[in-house]
């Protein structure tokens, strides 16, 4: 029974770190512009190699636009793009040694604060929500953690029309602390 109970051990923390955002598209720059996160997690033990790992995690995203930007949707001297979001990451922990774990799993992104220049010019630009695919590296150090991810977007979330699809990619590179 004691076996049992260890093998589903629940660990919290807190988490933090750049990350690199860019929106595929042709009314977008195709280079990563940074941002940051800060967020919590809790990792539920199922075993002594996987686990399962929500985290509720503030992004910022910066992203630039292109110049064809203001051609297609007529919008004045728009260079860069400000969004808030708070994703929630469902990862699947695996593994592969005491001091390494890959990680792979969704995300869903909600927009909580959106760029005033769209407000301003009277669009609502991006959708709500945002579902990605995140995949990556975990690095144990005691209870310091060291992470690399990628998270590619799996929706349009052009929310103006269907002229340009516009998809999230993200590269995420942080550190946690166990508490």
């Amino acid at each position: 029974m004691s076996t049992a109970a260890f093998a589903q051990k629940i660990q919290i923390g807190v988490k933090g770190g750049a990350t690199m955002n860019k929106l595929t598209a042709q009314t977008f720059k195709e280079s990563f512009s940074f941002g940051y996160h800060l967020g919590a997690f809790a990792s539920l033990g199922l075993g002594k190699k996987f686990a399962i790992q929500p985290e509720v995690l503030f992004n910022q995203v910066n992203v630039d636009t292109s110049s064809s930007f203001s051609s297609i949707y007529k919008f004045n001297k728009l260079n860069n793009v400000q969004l808030k979001y708070l994703t929630i990451p469902v990862l699947l922990n695996i593994n592969a040694s005491k001091a390494l774990t890959l990680q792979v799993g969704p995300q869903f992104g909600i927009l909580i604060n959106k760029s005033n220049t769209f407000v301003q010019n009277g669009q609502n630009a991006f959708k709500s929500g945002d579902l990605a695919m995140l995949g990556g590296v975990q690095l144990n150090l005691g209870s310091f953690k060291v992470y690399g991810r990628y998270a590619v977007g799996l929706n349009n979330i052009n929310d103006i029309d269907n002229k340009d699809k516009w998809k999230s990619q993200s590269i995420q590179l942080g550190i946690g602390l166990k508490l």
